[in-house]
């Protein structure tokens, strides 16, 4: 018996109701002590789950006894969830269930279980068919077997209608103790009920059929007289032959190499015309000597027609066809066979050879692993069918063959070997199925009866080749390449002719001219190494196969492939630097080089370093920052590849900091402002007295990174000579100057005093901040605007609000601090005149990124994979795929990395995925190993399809690629959607939260109102990324305008919570720095100012909460 104590949620006490599970499947229900309340008088038990609720009463209990009689109740239904409820009531309420416990009876074992061949694929697969008894519910099927000693397991739940297929065994193998297992699955409150069934059949067996042999050829040769003396058991031998012994032949003393097709792309050919005797010559030129000797004729399985025989009245074939008259008495024919083994994975044992004369067996003859020749003696006429088949019997399994192919059929009269025998009265007939590239001999015989009359005088005749397939073309140098093709399987030809087709400059013409020839072989893949190549040039390659007649027969010129050699590598000559200009010269090749005729579109030169610089140029300038260390490569372009020089190291010395001032002096203090110039890694700033004394101090050298200090413990009415020096990669600059004076100690000042000074520090603050606009409209129109930072507000200990980064490949940085206690008054001025402050600000963000390359996202191959041509990721910030295989575009998905608050890769931008992408899609967010994804816009707004539904639409699991993806839940409510995927890969998952935003308007921003519900949104998905790892991945349509604006208000909203200033100029563009046109519109961006300034009233709220909260608890 299974007793379950089982007890689930309780209103008010935790006492157990016990249900009892018999193995005859019965339960007995029983009451606790601690069920029996003085308010309940009735007490029931309710079992739900069969299609009609069964309610069952307790009896009171009799005299002297506290609890009624345990209740019995019989299960209908096997491996079925039941739900056992405890109800209680009294005369005068209705039941209530107070208790609930969930039962899972065991399912019953299968009735019959059925084994058969999958008829399409028998080597691999077999059919299961199962029956299980009436009311037997399970919802997967454990399977479990040996291969060989292995054993394996598999939970299978695609049983339809009762009926499976594995397609994934191996052919040839024995499979034992197959068994079949029920099990029922129930989840209730997140947990999982398992049941099983017990195993009551027989282990079954079962053996796939092997895979049949390979290249299975033929070959008669005529043994010249030996007849009488050679017995067929004397003559049938068998031997190992190594792979290189198999691809020759010696046919009439003429070494050549045949061709052999694959057992299982046997054509069979019925004729009923007069009887053709076709023989193929594999190597035999004209003029040539008949052999005297020996004579062969060779056949390659399915080159010759399988023989019909015709039993109708009046046909030649009414009568065994043994001629009692014959023109000459019929040679010895010596039969060869030889084959390939199977196509691995295969288990087999040996081959078994069938010959059968006039549709008798003749001879069967089985032979080892190891085997791959055999041979016979022929010495009666007739026709002969000959098959090889594999064979597999080790193990406890029934042994199997191979499926029988057609074989070979082919008619041994006195004098010939005869392909094709059809008995009709006519004169002409169509022989198809022709090697194409072979040579054929064809002879007609009369036959009356038993009586053949002698051969017709043989006409050759010459079947053209096709053409190679799969040409390829993949460089190694610029001088070298290989060309790799295939041929087909079924084609007889002497070799390639491997051609070129090119501009020669010395000769100023272009022709065709052959470059190699090889001779046949049996593989199917060739490849040739190509060198001698100019480089940077283009070529046109040819292979032809040519067949053996005279003249030879060839084909195909359209199996050409195009290809721009790469070109070499520049090497940099010399190196000057002056006036923050970089002076580069370098040489190509040697003096003869000719580039006139050549594919050199353009240099490429690179400099590497903390601020990157890559220009696409014919002309060897390049405006370099101070004060970093360059990687210096120049590189050589055609329109498919590159070549680039060895790297050229330079370190540029930092320079002085420009725009050295000095404000807000007072009496023991001054605060110090100045610009970047180029790559600095800190600063250091030291203020000396003009006149020394003897109380004066040696103060100790200042350093920081920022652009801003305020220097402290100053003297009153003291005159400082300030100087500052950049530092980087351990060298120093110049040192920058400045002047300053602090204010006299004043002891008693009044209130008088005190208000002109600050109005004066105001009047001087504001001409010091009209003076830095004029400076930074002149250096905007000196330098393009390459640099800029409005000093108008900062923090009061004296730090810009962005600590700017060095990452290579971005010049160009705005910024606008604003406190946030003024940033009420700020959005005011800047909205006014129809926000044409606002439009100035977002004109600047629009040459951001201009000069940053996205030179993958522009290959042919990419280009379908971008939703629009203009939002195209930056190469240096792109997300890279990773691919098992090398080919180009592999990696490519249109995605950038983003930098966030915590990390420089915490998010992941992207355009929404096409029908195309998503399986590159899930592969990324799989290697990323992203727990989050955030797609702000639904499927279709609009009518208008705005992205792919890229997840399956069910429950049921759907694989893209060669990842599944299943929905585990979905949460709806009235502005976004929750949904819960598991991503499966190999042995690995991967849990991933799909958080959708469906209430953002098309063309626009939400409202003023709709404000508190975006920043909720925002909010949620924060809490649920500080509790997992892996990069945030937010995908709209182009994956720069809404998905921008989220991220600008995740980094902002996690800022002002530890900061008092904010800085939405400098965020944006640091975003758009990283990918295109991050807060596409400048709508976008004043709904995000917007935003900020309800985060800054709710963070003063509660705040002032606090000090309320605080301020109560310290008066108590």
């Amino acid at each position: 018996n299974l007793y379950l104590p089982l007890s689930l949620w309780n209103t008010k006490r935790g006492a157990p109701f016990q249900v009892a599970l018999q193995d005859d499947h019965r339960m007995l229900l029983s009451l606790d002590a601690d069920d029996v309340r003085p308010d309940a008088s009735v007490y029931s038990v309710r079992v739900s789950g069969e299609p009609h609720t069964h309610t069952l009463l307790f009896t009171r209990p009799a005299d002297g006894q506290t609890l009624p009689h345990p209740l019995q109740f019989n299960a209908s239904y096997h491996g079925l969830c039941y739900s056992i409820s405890l109800m209680l009531g009294n005369d005068s309420s209705a039941s209530r269930a107070v208790r609930t416990v969930p039962v899972l009876t065991k399912p019953l074992p299968l009735d019959s279980i059925e084994m058969s061949d999958y008829s399409p694929a028998p080597e691999t697969g077999v059919v299961f068919q199962i029956r299980s008894p009436d009311r037997n519910i399970y919802t997967r099927v454990n399977i479990s077997y040996m291969e060989g000693r292995q054993p394996h397991y598999m939970l299978y739940k695609d049983f339809f209608k009762g009926k499976t297929v594995f397609k994934h065994w191996l052919s040839g193998t024995c499979y034992t103790n197959i068994s079949f297992q029920l099990v029922s699955e129930a989840t209730v409150n997140r947990s999982t009920l398992v049941s099983h069934s017990d195993v009551t059949h027989e282990p079954l067996r079962h053996r796939t059929v092997p895979n049949p042999p390979l290249n299975v050829s033929l070959k008669i040769i005529h043994l010249s007289g030996r007849g009488a003396s050679h017995n067929a058991s004397v003559l049938r031998q068998a031997r190992d032959v190594p792979a290189a012994e198999e691809q020759e032949e010696e046919v009439n003393g003429v070494e050549m190499s045949v061709t052999q097709t694959p057992l299982n792309n046997v054509t069979v050919y019925s004729s009923t015309a007069e009887p053709n005797i076709t023989e193929p010559l594999w190597a035999e030129p004209t003029g040539s000597p008949a052999p005297t000797e020996e004579e062969e004729e060779e056949f390659v399985n399915a080159l010759v027609p399988e023989y019909e025989e015709s039993n109708e009245p009046g046909s030649a074939m009414d009568v065994t066809f043994e001629p009692s008259v014959m023109p000459k008495p019929l040679l010895p024919i010596l039969l060869e066979l030889r084959w390939l083994p199977p196509r691995p994975p295969s288990a087999y044992d040996g081959f078994n050879i069938y010959i059968h004369r006039d549709g008798n067996a003749t001879e069967t003859a089985t032979v080892d692993e190891n085997t791959h020749e055999f041979f016979t003696e022929l010495s009666e006429a007739g026709t002969y069918g000959v098959h090889v088949t594999t064979l597999s019997s080790s193990g406890d399994c029934e042994a199997r063959e191979s499926l029988a192919d057609t074989g070979f059929t082919f008619y041994l009269s006195t004098s010939v070997c005869v392909c094709v025998c059809v008995c009709e009265n006519i004169t002409s007939d169509i022989i198809s199925s022709l090697t194409p590239g072979a040579q054929y001999r064809v002879m007609v015989y009369h036959t009356n009866g038993p009586l053949v009359s002698p051969a017709s005088e043989p006409v050759i005749i010459d079947i053209e080749p096709t053409g190679v397939r799969d040409l390829v073309v993949y460089p190694l140098s610029p001088s070298a390449v290989i060309l790799s093709w295939q041929r087909p399987y079924n084609v007889a030809f002497r070799k390639y002719v491997l051609q070129t087709f090119f501009f020669n400059s010395a000769t100023q013409t272009s022709q065709w001219t052959t470059y190699y020839e090889i001779a046949a072989t049996a593989s199917v893949i060739a490849s040739v190494r190509v060198t001698d190549l100019l480089p940077a040039w283009f070529y046109n390659f040819r292979v032809t196969m040519v067949t053996w007649g005279d003249p030879p027969l060839s084909c195909c010129d359209a199996s050409t492939v195009s290809f721009v050699t790469a070109p070499e590598a520049p090497h940099i000559s010399s190196v000057d630097y002056a006036h923050g200009t970089l002076f580069v010269r370098w040489t190509y090749g040697d003096l003869f080089t000719d580039l006139s005729h050549s594919r050199m579109l353009h240099w490429q030169l690179t400099a590497e370093g903390k601020k990157g610089v890559t220009r696409n140029m014919m002309k060897a300038s390049l405006t370099l920052p101070p004060g970093d260390i360059y990687n210096l490569t120049v590189s050589a372009c055609t329109e498919r590849s590159r070549n680039t020089s060895a790297p050229h190291i330079i370190k540029l010395e930092p320079a002085p900091p420009k725009s050295l001032y000095a404000l807000n002096a007072t009496d023991a203090a001054v605060t110090l402002l100045w610009t970047e110039d180029g790559v600095v890694d800190f600063y250091q700033i030291v203020c000396r007295p003009l006149r020394v004394n003897r109380e004066s101090k040696v103060r100790e050298p200042l350093l920081t990174a920022a652009h801003v200090v305020t220097v402290s413990g100053l003297q009153p009415s003291t005159s400082y000579n300030c100087t500052v020096i950049s530092s980087s990669y351990s060298s120093v600059s110049d040192p920058a100057y400045i002047t300053v004076s602090t204010t006299v100690r004043e002891m008693n000042p009044s209130v008088a005093a005190i208000s002109a000074l600050a109005v004066l520090s105001i009047l001087l603050i504001i001409l010091l901040v009209l003076f830095l606009l004029v400076l930074r409209k002149k250096h905007m129109e000196e330098c393009g605007a390459e640099t800029f930072v409005n000093f108008a507000s900062f923090e009061r200990d004296g730090k810009l609000p962005y600590n700017w980064s060095k990452t290579a490949l971005k010049k160009r940085k705005l910024t606008s601090p604003v406190q946030l206690s003024d940033f009420d008054a700020y959005i005011k001025d800047m909205s006014k005149d129809s926000a044409y402050k606002f439009s100035l600000q977002f004109e600047e963000l629009k040459s951001i990124g201009l000069d940053l390359s996205h030179e993958a996202a522009d290959l042919p191959v990419n280009r379908p994979k971008n939703r629009y041509t203009n939002i195209l990721p930056y190469d240096f910030s792109r997300v890279k795929l990773i691919s098992l295989h090398n080919d180009e575009g592999s990696d490519y998905i249109n995605a950038n990395f983003i930098p966030g608050y915590n990390s420089p890769h915490e998010f992941i931008a992207m355009q929404g995925p096409l029908p195309e992408t998503r399986n590159d899609f899930w592969k990324m967010v799989l290697q990323q190993k992203s727990h989050i994804i955030v797609m702000l816009t639904q499927c279709n707004e609009r009518r208008r399809v705005k992205c792919d539904h890229y997840w399956p639409f069910t429950e049921e699991p759907v694989a893209y690629g060669e990842i599944t993806v299943e929905m585990l839940s979905e949460t709806d409510s009235p502005e976004w959607t929750v949904r819960n995927f598991r991503l499966g890969y190999a042995d690995e998952t991967q849990d991933v939260l799909h958080f959708n935003y469906t209430s953002w308007p098309d063309h626009g921003v939400p409202t003023v109102n709709a404000i508190e519900s975006i920043l909720q949104f925002v909010q949620i998905v924060r809490q649920q990324v500080n509790r997992t790892k892996g990069p945030i991945v937010f995908q709209f349509k182009s994956g720069v305008g809404r998905t921008g604006s989220f991220i600008a208000l995740d980094r902002l909203m996690q800022h002002i919570q530890e900061h008092e200033y904010v800085d939405v100029l400098g965020l944006v563009s640091d975003m758009r720095s990283h990918r295109l046109s991050m807060v596409q519109t400048e709508e976008q961006y004043v709904f995000i100012h917007q935003c900020v300034l309800l985060m800054w009233k709710k963070k003063k709220q509660q705040t002032h909460t606090s000090d309320v909260i605080y301020e109560n608890v310290s008066k108590s």
